[in-house]
């Protein structure tokens, strides 16, 4: 085992504080990487706080991770030394099971390795990107083209690919009217990747506040839904609504906007349940689906097209010691639109 200086959380409760946690040797299929950058993901403060199930104190979290190749195995010929590189939401999986071996592995059937708060392969639990290096196999590391900003690359790992992949399962292109429910850390990420792939893009936001950077984004039409008037004049309209909320809404008003043989694809993670009136879905033979991160291959997809199209998140870069105000801030929506921790100032 090696030492990486990192921020820990001690409880569901207490701040984030400074400590080390423990990585293992490099192993012939594993490569070393020095974090340059780690992102900020509402997720990491749902698992610190128990949201979503009991947590293994003391816990390093952190699943959007760019930095640099400081060693390789002996047996890896993906990267070398020196390469810019990303890791997001998995390290590992079965890479057995129909979904692994489809490019699929977050739908793992024996379940994926996350990044942090889950069982690595020694049986050790595993820690997150809030920290100064990580350990993770070959197959489980993307490539982060030159031509995206480094900063700006470590929120496409989970953010970018959330909002990417249900946008290219469900078709958005052109001809197709795509709406994002809330302007934040995901769908920012998804008014650009929607408006690139030539969707018509409208943004569902409570307030017109974040109007003008919507359309900046690539946004056509943006709505306030704390008007009542929006649910009347967009019903039926759209072919897909990418919901990127993480927390509770009235689905069963939202599939209101979906048009005949449309998807509303939930990709936000409230901690509560959200109940749906069965008939919003039986009169218009609509869907109301849910989607995860991508598999490795659509995540290296996804980079390959930011550096085609130019696209990057819009990011606010923090040192270390900030980490609990931007937590905080995050939970009051005072973002625009990620924090992204430079991780030189881990332990510094």
């Amino acid at each position: 085992m090696t030492l990486a200086n990192a921020y820990v959380a001690t409880s569901a409760s207490g701040p984030l504080v400074p400590g080390t946690i423990e990585r293992r040797e490099v192993g012939p299929n594993d490569v070393l990487i020095d974090i340059a950058w780690a992102g900020i993901c509402h997720s990491d403060i749902h698992t610190v706080r128990g949201d979503w199930g009991a947590v293994p104190y003391p816990i390093t979290v952190g699943h959007e991770i760019a930095g640099f190749v400081a060693a390789v195995g002996s047996e890896v010929t993906r990267h070398k030394v020196g390469d810019r590189v990303g890791v997001g939401c998995i390290v590992d999986s079965c890479r057995e099971c129909e979904h692994c071996l489809a490019g699929n592995e977050q739908y793992c059937r024996k379940g994926m390795t996350g990044t942090y708060n889950a069982i690595d392969r020694d049986g050790t639990v595993t820690q997150g990107g809030y920290s100064t290096n990580v350990v993770v196999d070959e197959r489980y590391v993307l490539r982060v083209p030159e031509s995206i900003p480094f900063e700006k690359a470590a929120p496409l790992l989970c953010a970018g690919i959330t909002t990417y992949s249900p946008l290219r399962h469900w078709n958005a292109g052109p001809g197709k009217k795509v709406a994002v429910v809330g302007l934040g850390g995901l769908g920012h990420m998804a008014v650009k990747f929607a408006h690139a792939l030539g969707a018509e893009v409208t943004v569902l936001s409570q307030s017109l506040k974040k109007r003008e950077d919507g359309l900046a984004m690539g946004a056509d039409h943006y709505h306030a839904t704390s008007d009542p008037d929006t649910f009347a004049a967009l019903a039926g309209r759209f072919d897909l609504i990418v919901n990127t909320v993480s927390a509770g809404i009235d689905i069963s008003a939202y599939l209101g906007l979906v048009a005949v043989d449309g998807a509303l694809v939930n990709v936000g993670a409230p901690s509560e349940p959200l109940p749906v009136n069965v008939f919003s879905l039986l009169l218009a033979r609509r869907s109301f689906a849910g989607s995860a991160i991508g598999g490795i291959s659509e995540t290296q997809e996804m980079l390959d097209f930011c550096a085609e199209h130019g696209i990057a998140p819009e990011v606010e870069v923090i040192s270390a010691d900030r980490v609990n105000e931007a937590w905080e801030r995050v939970l009051a929506s005072d973002v625009r639109y990620r924090f992204v921790i430079d991780a030189a100032t881990i332990g510094a």
